[in-house]
């Protein structure tokens, strides 16, 4: 069940408070009754005001910091030899832009689609692929080449958009993504998916939305309440790249705000003192269960961006679901570049034909 802001339990109190202050008790003069009253209401908006989920990370701009380019002149600084990704050669594939996939009450969110050009008999597996960026920044652009890449091995590829933090707050992304699920299942045969082999991969904030898609399946209450409903969001394998599984955890450097709002405060509206409950409802970790399908981790050596992974691998042992780990000694941005983005393609490759039984 999803946690109800803190704010709304509080104003279901206050006309309590006003009410209570209407008959005259303990033989006090009206004069003493309402300034004490006042000074009660006054302390419950105050309290309001605190304990209010924070909208001000909403600004209605999309942040376009976050991009491929800009990751690569950083990068270079310290990998010299990282290079930009090359088209895949050989099997042509085939492109769709910016398909209207949900309307939520902000817009219509947009997916990209990629497919093999060459016609199969066999049903294909899907892959929708999540863009990171601290749940803040990035676009669904950021993934186009692993998802030529793959559709170039095989499979059909989907990058969709979701609403950022710029826009709207925590649980909305999860939600949105749920909604891309339920239109790929929807869309099955005109792009011939096989509906029990759709798989998700994520990077960063993308890796834990991917996560957590696994995480939930099954759990209606992070449905939400918009777009094919009818349809199953249910994925059948993940492929988490460096994204947290637990936003509360000794591994995790989330929630520091001493210099500038996190990224995770910002997602949840919520700085983790003030609500780690709903950190906790936002973490796969606190979900993952006998519902989960294998998972996939690929890593850097920044060890916060996969917090969690050892305590998440454990649960999915206790239910005897298989999970395959491996690690770059390469930075957080190792996907999106050479040496590291050949291997990533092959790992993920491998470990679908693996789950899925595929030749």
């Amino acid at each position: 069940m999803l946690i109800k802001s803190k704010n709304a339990e509080m104003l279901a109190h206050v006309p309590n408070i006003i009410t209570g202050c209407s008959p005259l008790s303990f033989g006090e003069g009206p004069g003493v009754r309402s300034k004490k009253c006042l000074f009660i209401f006054f302390c419950a908006l105050t309290f309001i005001k605190v304990n209010a989920q924070s909208t001000t990370g909403i600004t209605g701009v999309r942040d376009t910091s976050y991009n491929v380019n800009n990751e690569y002149q950083r990068l270079l600084k310290t990998y010299p030899d990282a290079k930009m990704i090359a088209p895949p050669t050989g099997a042509k594939v085939v492109e769709e832009k910016n398909i209207f996939y949900c309307k939520t009450a902000e817009r219509n969110l947009a997916l990209d689609v990629f497919c093999p050009a060459k016609k199969a008999n066999a049903k294909r597996i899907a892959i929708l692929i999540i863009h990171g960026g601290g749940w803040r920044s990035g676009s669904k652009d950021m993934f186009h080449s692993m998802a030529q890449h793959l559709a170039a091995r095989g499979y059909v590829c989907f990058t969709p958009e979701y609403r950022l933090s710029t826009e709207a707050l925590y649980p909305a992304g999860v939600y949105d993504v749920k909604a891309a699920t339920r239109w790929v299942r929807k869309n099955a045969t005109k792009y011939n998916i096989d509906t029990n082999k759709i798989a998700i991969a994520g990077h960063s904030a993308g890796g834990e939305l991917a996560a957590m898609m696994g995480a939930t399946n099954n759990i209606a209450s992070f449905e939400g309440g918009a777009c094919d409903l009818p349809y199953s969001s249910k994925v059948n394998a993940v492929m988490d790249l460096d994204g947290l599984l637990a936003f509360i955890h000794p591994e995790s450097g989330e929630g520091d705000d001493s210099k500038r709002t996190s990224a995770a405060t910002n997602w949840f509206g919520f700085s983790k003192v003030d609500n780690p409950e709903l950190w906790k409802q936002g973490s796969p970790i606190t979900h993952v269960g006998k519902h989960a399908p294998p998972i996939l981790f690929i890593n850097s050596n920044v060890a916060r961006m996969h917090a969690g992974r050892e305590d998440f691998i454990k649960i999915l042992q206790e239910h005897d679901i298989y999970s395959e780990v491996h690690f770059f000694d390469a930075p957080h941005s190792f996907v999106s570049f050479e040496p590291w983005f050949t291997p990533t393609i092959k790992y993920m490759d491998d470990f679908l034909k693996k789950v899925f039984n595929n030749k």
